[in-house]
């Protein structure tokens, strides 16, 4: 996987003239995000963030394999200019993210945290992500918008209720394929989560296990206990 960030002209077509000529040089794009900058005294700029692969899948340095694809980009008479960088995963690793309630969520994150610390020292890139939110809607749209998140690998639900739309939210992201443990807690959720977790520093040590690459933990072996 590789990684360029483009700054350009904030003008209609910019994306598409970069996507076709990453296209022609077997680029495949796997992630594209693009917003509106300030760069310097000059306004009106747009930085486009694409991460992709080689199409017949080679590897190597990213000035060498796609040098002439980032000369071209250079070319392009809107881009100012063309940096390359490590993706996102490389640098940040898997990612835990945990929504519930402040002082649960707290708790479940100082579990993660502790844990992803002792697999990180052994040379992985597990990062934790938290939001405290009430309110079904909320947390609904919330945990609805997790699919939509790079790098995201497990959701911890930590609250003391949950139920509703929120349900049917769980069951959108597990069909996305990213598990979701849950704290032993009063509503519907809890039937519909991967796992449920009565201790909150355990369900974060368990979210962090499971997504390690050293870990022993498997959550599919455990689907469907409550613990």
């Amino acid at each position: 996987m590789y990684a360029v960030s483009i700054l350009c002209d904030d003008c209609q077509g910019a994306l598409r003239d970069i996507s076709d000529i990453m296209t022609r040089h077997g680029a495949r794009i796997m992630t594209v995000s693009a917003s509106v900058v300030a760069h310097g005294d000059k306004k009106g700029l747009s930085e486009i963030y694409l991460e992709f692969r080689s199409e017949d899948g080679s590897s190597g340095s990213p000035d060498d394999r796609f040098a002439a694809l980032f000369s071209e980009l250079k070319g392009l008479s809107s881009v100012i200019s063309v940096d390359t960088y490590q993706p996102l995963l490389r640098i940040f690793g898997k990612r835990v993210i945990i929504i519930g309630g402040g002082a649960q969520v707290a708790q479940v994150a100082m579990g993660a945290v502790n844990e992803a610390d002792r697999h990180n020292i052994r040379g992985e890139k597990i990062s934790v992500d938290t939001i405290p939110i009430v309110g079904e809607k909320d947390l609904a749209a919330t945990i609805d918008a997790v699919c939509r998140l790079p790098r995201v690998s497990i959701l911890v639900l930590a609250g003391s209720l949950m139920g509703g739309e929120i349900t049917n939210s769980v069951d959108r992201v597990r069909s996305m394929g990213i598990p979701v443990i849950s704290l032993n807690m009063a509503g519907s959720v809890a039937e519909h989560a991967d796992l449920v977790v009565t201790d909150p520093i355990q369900a974060g040590v368990f979210a962090v296990m499971h997504i390690s690459e050293k870990g022993v933990f498997d959550i599919k072996r455990v689907r469907g206990r409550v613990f």
